[in-house]
């Protein structure tokens, strides 16, 4: 399956998060701001998809997309914001960052539905 990235910086959401994706196949690396995040990349590279938390400390999730999006090999990453900030601004925000953007607390079948959605073009090129 995928190679995926958690950023979330409250460790429970994270593990949750992490297991949820893990359990369905997908290998998961966390982390718990954006300076933990580029750190990952920079020992392993971009990962093929991330779900971020907006609120992040010191450098926000729309804005850590941004940077990983800038890395090489990291043009068209999927992501999806999840997120408790559920004001319109907020959405809208993360929409126009090119990013799904759901809503704490989560479904995870909502999670998952998200993920399928958007790594099914990837495998259609031969991911």
């Amino acid at each position: 399956m995928a190679r995926m990235m958690v950023v979330e910086d409250d460790p429970d959401i994270r593990a949750l998060v992490m297991t949820r994706l893990s359990n369905r196949g997908h290998r998961v690396r966390g982390a718990g701001s954006a300076e933990e995040a580029m750190a990952v990349v920079d020992e392993l590279g971009v990962p093929e998809l991330v779900v971020l938390d907006v609120g992040l400390p010191l450098t926000d999730g729309v804005e850590l997309l941004g940077m990983l999006r800038a890395r090489e090999g990291g043009a068209d990453l999927p992501a999806i914001f999840l997120s408790a900030r559920v004001e319109p601004a907020d959405i809208e925000r993360g929409r126009a960052a090119g990013a799904e953007y759901l809503t704490k607390p989560f479904i995870a079948n909502a999670l998952f539905a998200a993920v399928d959605r958007l790594l099914a073009p990837r495998a259609a090129e031969g991911w």
